[in-house]
């Protein structure tokens, strides 16, 4: 797997969430620049809609309690709600790009993973949301441990 750039990560906290707490209603919003090549999380009680842009190329997470436990849950969009783009090529690029993602989260939140060690054993699960029914998959990305 190819390693980021940790200096390029950018981490922005909001609506009172700590780099420790709370765990469950923390939603993280990962971008990202082409340009710079920079990663932007931003970590709040709401996903940070002001950071969308009109490619929709955001990758939303959140840790969820289910009945198997808890997991760290995602989406991405490939395609609808005015996503501009071919949705194949979307698809592709989202497989290819999250794990990068997933590692600018480990260091951006890394007090957190330090301070809650079993988070990185959570498994992580992003729905690639596509009104093609052969894209709309929910796909295991493993866990954080993987990406630290």
């Amino acid at each position: 797997m190819e390693k980021i750039n940790y200096e390029a990560v950018k981490t922005e906290f909001r609506d009172r969430i700590s780099p420790i707490s709370p765990i469950i209603g923390r939603k993280y919003t990962i971008t990202h620049s082409d340009e710079t090549a920079q990663y932007f999380i931003t970590i709040g009680r709401h996903y940070a809609d002001d950071k969308m842009n009109v490619m929709r190329d955001e990758v939303l997470l959140t840790y969820e309690n289910t009945e198997a436990g808890m997991v760290l849950m995602g989406e991405v969009l490939i395609d609808g709600e005015g996503v501009i783009g071919n949705a194949d090529g979307r698809n592709e690029i989202f497989l290819r790009e999250i794990p990068k993602a997933l590692q600018a989260i480990c260091y951006g939140d890394s007090r957190l993973f330090q301070a809650n060690p079993e988070l990185a054993k959570l498994p992580i699960l992003i729905w690639f949301k596509s009104d093609n029914p052969k894209l709309n998959k929910l796909y295991d990305f493993g866990t954080m441990e993987e990406y630290c």
